[in-house]
């Protein structure tokens, strides 16, 4: 991913309008009724509050992931707690 190729390089965030920079990230993506995470992915993220934006192909490429899902060999689990149920 190329700053100057990006839309939202040197431009601030849609949410809080803090400072975006490039880096690499765990993307949760969400596709049909399914979420996946994809590792490694080129974001931009705001400094501040965290709001990630991607570029139009790598938005495309975790398209492309998530139709393949069933060819994913890697899972991952982790705990899932009911916001409105009261923890012990």
């Amino acid at each position: 991913m190329k700053e100057s190729t990006s839309e939202y390089a040197g431009n601030s965030c849609e949410i809080c309008s803090g400072p975006v920079e490039e880096r690499r990230v765990l993307a949760r993506f969400r596709f049909g009724s399914d979420t996946i995470y994809i590792e490694n992915v080129p974001a931009w993220v705001c400094k501040h509050c965290g709001e990630q934006y991607y570029d139009a192909p790598v938005y495309k490429r975790m398209e492309e992931i998530a139709r393949e899902r069933e060819n994913i060999e890697r899972v991952i689990s982790f705990p899932l707690a009911e916001f409105d149920v009261k923890i012990a």
